[in-house]
């Protein structure tokens, strides 16, 4: 069986995969890692529609001569659905109090809600927030969108611009448990929102370097993925700790852990980043 991908021939070999279903799973798998989506599927010239999907996965490999499969690159998808929420914004902020109320019923269920609910599941969260419950102001999803349109378009300047902001953070996260020793709570807090929005910041520009092809494939002291993993790891722990109030434990993460922790995975990143793709 020939495979084509956007009419290119894939190169690959099969293990013990024997019905269609079993080789799709696994190209499917390699395509996400490398940012695409499939769009459509065609065997031996004929189009797979939603209906046909189930018996033509259980068919024979060995009784198939073409499977040419067509994909979409994960970054234009979230682009363009960036793109139609601002759209969706437009259209909200027109409508009268009763009509916004009935808004959201219908946008979940639009193309762009449902791959930024899959895609983007804090983004969708805030969407939810203003089109469904009103709370956060719709000027100001449109400056989160804005945020994450420019994080998609240009991750590696956008990871860049951060140097600073992540410097100050870390010296306020050192100065964290003098603050909640002398009571000043409000910065406390402000902090931790601080340090857990920059923390999110770094993982979605993270995900989109390395499915844009930006990223070289092996660092030069340890994965990448094993340092997220690592500042992931802290970063539950001090937010466990916080909302504990163990303010001992708290002041042992942030000095000890956090700050330099995502320091240094601020710079591996950056460190691994191509500069032609």
């Amino acid at each position: 069986m020939e495979i084509r991908i956007n009419d290119r021939p894939l190169d690959y070999s099969l293990d013990n995969e024997s019905a269609l279903g079993e080789v799709l799973s696994g190209v499917e798998q390699w395509l996400i890692s490398s940012g695409h989506r499939i769009a459509s599927l065609s065997v031996d010239g004929n189009v797979i529609n939603a209906s046909m999907i189930e018996d033509v996965f259980s068919r024979k490999i060995d009784t198939i001569k073409k499977l040419d499969i067509t994909t979409n690159v994960v970054a234009d998808l979230t682009a363009a659905s960036l793109l139609s929420l601002h759209n969706d914004i437009d259209e909200f902020e027109n409508l009268g109090p009763e009509e916004k109320v009935k808004f959201f019923e219908n946008w979940k269920e639009r193309a762009q809600a449902l791959f930024i609910s899959s895609e983007i599941k804090d983004l969708y969260a805030y969407c939810v927030n203003t089109f469904s419950h009103g709370e956060l102001h719709s000027q100001t999803l449109r400056s989160i969108i804005e945020e994450i349109q420019r994080e998609v378009n240009d991750p590696y300047n956008e990871l860049k611009k951060m140097e600073s902001i992540l410097d100050e953070i870390c010296v306020r996260l050192v100065d964290l448990p003098l603050d909640i020793q002398t009571g000043k709570d409000l910065r406390a807090a402000q902090t931790i929102q601080l340090f857990s929005a920059l923390s999110e910041k770094i993982f979605r520009i993270f995900k989109q370097l390395d499915t844009q092809g930006y990223l070289n494939q092996v660092s030069e002291i340890k994965p990448l993925t094993q340092l997220i993993t690592e500042f992931g790891n802290v970063l539950k722990d001090l937010l466990e700790a916080y909302e504990k109030n163990d303010s001992v434990l708290v002041g042992d993460i942030t000095e000890y852990e956090a700050s330099p922790k995502i320091k240094k995975l601020y710079t591996a990143i950056l460190a691994q980043v191509k500069h032609e793709k």
